[in-house]
């Protein structure tokens, strides 16, 4: 029978999530892995009541920005401080999350638990701001989660997908592949 909208995704659990998290990291080796930083990130993922299809969304994301590392700095910038050029990082933290974030949110972006917070709530305020015509919660949280991410746009952002995503997609794909083994008993 064809697969109707109304099919259900597919849904993985958050132990399976954790486990890709873990050894599918493209930044991180397993080894490297501080598993502490991934309990904390699901946990505050878990409060979120997320879609089951996205379950995962802030690990894809702190893989994809800064290999689960909270000290991590990036987007680089040259400012001249006494005469001499030096390289100053815009982004710090798991999200790699610009200076506005601590005024805004009140946080240290280097704080795992309140930036991961600070994360999940800037998308949450994106659901109720967005005017995307989708109706599926999939859909409604991918257009949030990548209006939360980048820089407003008139129009919208509705029909763009977050570079996280495809991270989030290959773990998803990969459960999946493993779970149609285990019960096919191949």
């Amino acid at each position: 029978t064809p697969t109707s909208a109304k099919t259900p995704r597919f849904a993985p659990t958050y132990e399976e999530i954790e486990h890709q998290a873990i050894y599918n990291c493209h930044r991180k080796k397993p080894s490297k892995v501080n598993r502490e930083i991934i309990k904390k990130i699901i946990s505050v993922e878990k409060q979120y009541n997320v879609p089951p299809s996205l379950r995962g969304m802030l690990l894809a994301a702190a893989c994809s920005e800064s290999g689960y590392n909270p000290m991590a700095l990036g987007d680089w910038r040259t400012k001249v401080k006494r005469g001499k050029k030096v390289r100053v990082a815009n982004a710090v933290g798991l999200f790699q999350m610009w200076k506005w974030w601590e005024k805004s949110y009140k946080i240290d972006r280097r704080s795992i638990t309140p930036a991961t917070e600070a994360y999940m709530k800037h998308i949450t305020l994106q659901l109720k701001r967005i005017k995307c015509k989708w109706r599926s919660p999939h859909r409604r949280w991918v257009a949030s989660w990548v209006t939360a991410i980048r820089a407003p746009k008139e129009g919208g952002r509705c029909h763009e997908k977050p570079l996280h995503l495809r991270t989030l997609r290959r773990w998803h794909r990969a459960i999946k592949k493993n779970n149609y083994r285990s019960n096919c008993g191949c």
